[in-house]
């Protein structure tokens, strides 16, 4: 979806101030772009949006690692939420403090975990009982002290899509309610462990409030049963608009929800892809274009390589030329130069006439892009460039990869 940083001017689209296709002609394709200033926008907008409640944003590393992004945050006053400890290394060099940082994931390891505490991160979100021994067995080791907080599974089917719901009780995620309740009536049994807190996160692009509001009920009532419990970590989840026309819940509705039930906590928020979801584009440059059972298929250089969404659960992102026509418009598939039949970026997308060479914007590519790209096919991962808060300056974040770049951990 089209916004104030990536908008047509005089029919050709720009990231800010700088013209797409001058990009795509001076780096190649694919490319990934992002706005700068759009990030921080965004990140503003929903720090004002809990600024009500004294709530702490954590921004979800999981979205988009690239270190230019997660800098920018930083420098924001972000902290981050990182799911393992390679995430947490990039934080760290982004020049998060460590008190800052929020370790999460359900299957860290144990070496993940002393890393994590030797270099004193801030929290540490816990989803399983072992994982508070090996907390307990570090810190008496190493002689510090842990924050830790655990994570509720709520029982609770979030209204999103069955691959990101996992609040459920089936999910591979958290602790129940019975599991946090005994763990915290034996807290005694991790001394060197201060369990002040309870996490949740029931999903991502959350489709209402009322899940959340349901989770959030539970988690108070677990908290109010034990003494000391301070702090409510409610995840991410923040939805961002893909379809211009879906009706979908701001930050202050599930402000709103909090201020209603979390009187009184400390509160963290994870929020990913609506900070840099809309901040970011894949640029791709059209190779064919055939005909073939009725339909118009059109197959670019960009792939499931690059932008893995919509194969992996049928995500659709808006997909425009960067010089916008005023020819006849028709359905096109987009698809991509993988050997998969599920190597398609948009299906039955209205474009004009197109031929080789021509370039198309994958829009709203800014979150679970990068981050989930691959090397399948022998494929090289693209590279990132920024466009920085002024709003003119270009900068390569991350170079192209090279086939040299393919061999370098063989043996």
């Amino acid at each position: 979806m089209l916004n104030e940083s990536i908008r047509f001017l005089d029919d050709r689209l720009y990231v800010d101030n700088v013209e797409l296709g001058a990009l795509g002609d001076q780096f190649g394709t694919p490319l990934y772009v992002y706005s700068l200033r759009r990030i921080a926008a965004n990140y503003r907008a929903i720090a004002a949006a809990f600024a009500p409640l004294g709530a702490e944003i954590h921004f979800s590393a999981k979205s988009n690692g690239n270190l230019a992004v997660l800098e920018t945050l930083v420098k924001e006053g972000a902290g981050i939420d990182a799911v393992s400890a390679g995430e947490a290394y990039r934080a760290l060099r982004a020049g998060c403090a460590p008190a800052k940082i929020v370790f999460a994931g359900v299957g860290k390891t144990f070496a993940e975990l002393q890393w994590a505490v030797e270099h004193g991160l801030g929290w540490f979100n816990v989803e399983n009982e072992l994982e508070l021994e090996y907390l307990n067995r570090i810190a008496s080791q190493t002689g510090t002290r842990i924050r830790a907080a655990l994570r509720l599974n709520p029982d609770v089917t979030a209204n999103t899509h069955p691959y990101i719901a996992t609040g459920h009780g089936a999910a591979k995620f958290g602790l129940t309610a019975d599991v946090v309740d005994a763990v915290l009536a034996r807290r005694s049994s991790y001394p060197h462990v201060d369990i002040t807190g309870l996490h949740l996160h029931i999903g991502s692009q959350l489709g209402d409030t009322q899940a959340t509001g349901k989770a959030v009920d539970t988690a108070v009532a677990i908290a109010k049963q034990h003494d000391g419990i301070t702090t409510l970590n409610v995840g991410g989840g923040l939805p961002l608009a893909y379809d211009p026309h879906s009706q979908l819940p701001s930050p202050h509705e599930f402000m709103d929800v909090l201020a209603q039930r979390a009187a009184g906590f400390q509160l963290l928020l994870e929020p990913g892809r609506s900070i840099s979801g809309d901040a970011g584009v894949l640029l791709t440059t059209v190779l064919y274009v055939k005909h073939q059972g009725g339909q118009r298929i059109v197959i670019a250089d960009g792939s499931m390589t690059e932008l893995l969404r919509p194969a992996l659960y049928g995500a659709k992102h808006a997909i425009v030329p960067v010089a916008a026509r005023g020819e006849s418009i028709s359905p096109a598939q987009i698809v991509g130069p993988v050997c998969e039949s599920s190597d398609v970026l948009g299906r039955d997308v209205p474009l004009p006439a197109l031929a080789p060479g021509d370039l198309l914007a994958v829009l709203d590519a800014g979150a679970y892009g990068m981050v989930m790209a691959s090397n399948y096919n022998a494929r090289v991962r693209p590279a990132e460039i920024v466009i920085e808060t002024d709003g003119s300056t270009v900068r390569v974040a991350r170079r192209r990869e090279t086939w040299d770049d393919l061999l370098l951990c063989e043996v």
